[in-house]
């Protein structure tokens, strides 16, 4: 789960990657160079910013809105990977790995993202020692949590996984005022997220309704009880 080192390393991400510490660290040719180069993208929802499959053009900055990453599994089975929010930047590992993408992006609201090229986003790399450095915490930091990800997997059962997958997006993605989950996902979605068979999660959240840990509308769940849902995922955040 995320913690202060994960807010720490994207707080020094966040300090590199922007228009004004590009403006003070890079020269004022390779500055003009990036603003020549950047594409502010206005996105609907559903609308797809790249498909597995393809090879990686550039990355993209989440400025506004969710996107959600995806991946084709056995019988062409949508494998949530993880979403994305504002701050997040997307595509970087194919693009740094010469590979195509393993995963489809997808805005699950409107959006708007700013496009680097390429040749932009690999001469920022080289021309700002601040970023590479901030870049490569990111990675190490990432690369770490998907070890992480695999011990959820094989070692939480399906009710703790729920429990952890709940906290994560709340902690994520936000509430909106009345509390809710900043998401709507549908059951398929979320069995999707937590490993399991959709049954079995319209099932486990039921029983969470019942227990009173979540509040339900819809697709729209609220977490009534945190401290409650933490012991029960075994989760510290």
């Amino acid at each position: 789960m995320p913690d202060s080192k994960f807010q720490q390393i994207e707080t020094a991400f966040l300090k590199t990657f922007n228009e004004k510490s590009f403006k003070e660290n890079l020269s004022k040719e390779d500055f003009e160079r990036y603003l020549k180069g950047k594409e502010v993208l206005s996105l609907k929802k559903g609308d797809t910013i790249f498909d597995e499959g393809d090879f990686p053009q550039g990355v993209y900055f989440i400025d506004r809105g969710t996107v959600k990453l995806s991946k084709s599994g056995f019988f062409k089975k949508e494998q949530i990977l993880r979403f994305c929010v504002e701050g997040d930047l997307v595509g970087y590992r194919s693009l740094l790995c010469d590979e195509p993408f393993g995963a489809t992006a997808e805005a699950m609201e409107d959006a708007e993202i700013t496009f680097l090229p390429a040749e932009t986003f690999n001469h920022l790399l080289e021309a700002d020692p601040k970023l590479s450095y901030a870049m490569l915490q990111k990675i190490a930091y990432e690369l770490g949590e998907a070890s992480k990800t695999i011990t959820f997997l094989a070692q939480k059962t399906v009710r703790e996984r729920l429990a952890e997958v709940l906290l994560l997006l709340e902690q994520k993605l936000g509430t909106d005022p009345e509390g809710f989950i900043k998401i709507s996902l549908t059951r398929e979605e979320i069995a999707n997220l937590v490993g399991t068979a959709t049954e079995s999660a319209i099932r486990l959240i039921s029983e969470f309704k019942q227990d009173e840990l979540i509040s339900v509308d819809g697709r729209n769940i609220k977490i009534l009880n945190h401290d409650k849902l933490k012991k029960l995922g075994h989760v510290s955040i």
